[in-house]
């Protein structure tokens, strides 16, 4: 794929997008992980519910997969069966991370023309699948570093996840209690410097998204490191993919830290919505989920900067949450520990309270409470 820099159309601006093709929600999010089975205990305790799996006993020789799902997230965990699979070569390289990004479309044909017409390389051209349930049309192209970005209809599909799955009985896991996860609200993308502004154009040229908002290193900094960050959408708001690239600094960021363990561009992050914060972060840390905390003097000043809210401050600070404003409302977040052992992919919780940003009023906080993390890894 050419790394050549993709330039706007001028008869649209950054800001503007273009209707290509309509996608209407992420379908699934697909891990490459060393072992399937036992990362489905983790995500059970998030309140992820097992409800398909390919493998051995489905006829699949190739991998295991399993289908986990929460409100209206989608998470599918595979693992080779081969040390000699390109899932296990993967696996080596980046360690457990996200694979596949897949994201449901009204026509899967005119998404891959659209898009490959565009610049895109093609990776799998559409195909349809069968079984007695239906029918699932897929298509994928290539994304950033090695993810692939999949285009799914399956309107006229009844089954459980797609052919060569087959439903999980209720009392698979039983006692999953789920925590509030509802949705995906965004999913963050770190590339390499210098290759922002690239994937940036590459999403507005290829997938007609536009660029909701721009935090350049004057705005995301701490004494030591810094990063810059452009959030690219699609027009009816359900695709949220912000792009960041490391900036200069005294010491490394945690982009950089992140591009070292994962050895290539690649996802950094899923946030998921929940209607309730307090209530999930409270049920999420009595299962063992690490959060990252700020310094308690964020939460002194907290009140003034942010002003009335329905939630309380007691639980807030409490539960290490975070809390930022814009014109439209409020917002609270969440950040995890990184969910495996290398410092790569972790986990945002946040509740929207009529905000639309990202908490940019929380970036200084939280990547200093990153920086302490790293320097106990010695990677600051």
């Amino acid at each position: 794929m050419t790394t050549q820099p993709m330039t706007p159309t001028a008869e649209r601006p950054m800001h503007e997008e273009a209707d290509f093709f309509k996608i209407n929600a992420i379908d699934h999010v697909e891990f490459w992980v060393g072992n399937a089975k036992q990362s489905v205990f983790f995500w059970r305790a998030l309140g992820f519910k097992p409800v398909a799996y390919s493998g051995l006993e489905t006829g699949n020789r190739r991998f295991a997969s399993w289908v986990l799902k929460q409100g209206q997230i989608r998470l599918v965990l595979s693992t080779p069966y081969s040390p000699h699979d390109e899932m296990a070569a993967h696996h080596l390289l980046h360690g457990d991370g996200v694979k596949t990004i897949a994201m449901e479309v009204d026509d899967v044909e005119a998404a891959f023309r659209e898009t490959t017409s565009r610049g895109a390389k093609g990776l799998q051209p559409p195909t349809e699948a069968r079984d007695d349930h239906g029918a699932v049309r897929t298509a994928i192209i290539q994304g950033y570093g090695q993810t692939h970005f999949q285009f799914v209809d399956r309107a006229d599909y009844a089954g459980p996840f797609k052919p060569g799955y087959q439903a999980l009985p209720e009392d698979t896991l039983r006692g999953v209690a789920p925590t509030g996860l509802a949705a995906i609200d965004h999913i963050v993308g770190n590339v390499e410097l210098g290759k922002m502004n690239y994937w940036v154009n590459w999403f507005h040229k290829t997938m007609g998204f536009r660029q909701i908002v721009h935090y350049d290193d004057k705005v995301i900094h701490t004494e030591y490191s810094a990063l810059m960050s452009k959030v690219m959408g699609n027009g009816n708001g359900r695709i949220k993919f912000p792009i960041n690239e490391p900036a200069e600094g005294k010491k490394k960021s945690q982009i950089e830290e992140y591009l070292d363990y994962y050895v290539g561009p690649g996802v950094q992050h899923l946030a998921m919505i929940t209607g309730d914060i307090v209530k999930t972060v409270r049920a999420l840390r009595e299962r063992g989920i690490e959060f990252l905390r700020v310094p308690q003097a964020y939460y002194d000043s907290l009140p003034d900067r942010i002003g009335a809210i329905k939630e309380s401050y007691d639980d807030i600070a409490d539960l290490g949450i975070l809390a930022d404003r814009d014109d439209e409302g409020y917002l609270l977040q969440i950040f995890t520990r990184p969910i495996q052992d290398r410092p790569t992919v972790f986990l945002e919780v946040i509740q929207r309270r009529g905000a639309r940003g990202f908490g940019v009023g929380n970036f200084k906080a939280l990547f200093e409470s990153i920086e302490i993390e790293q320097a106990k890894r010695g990677n600051l």
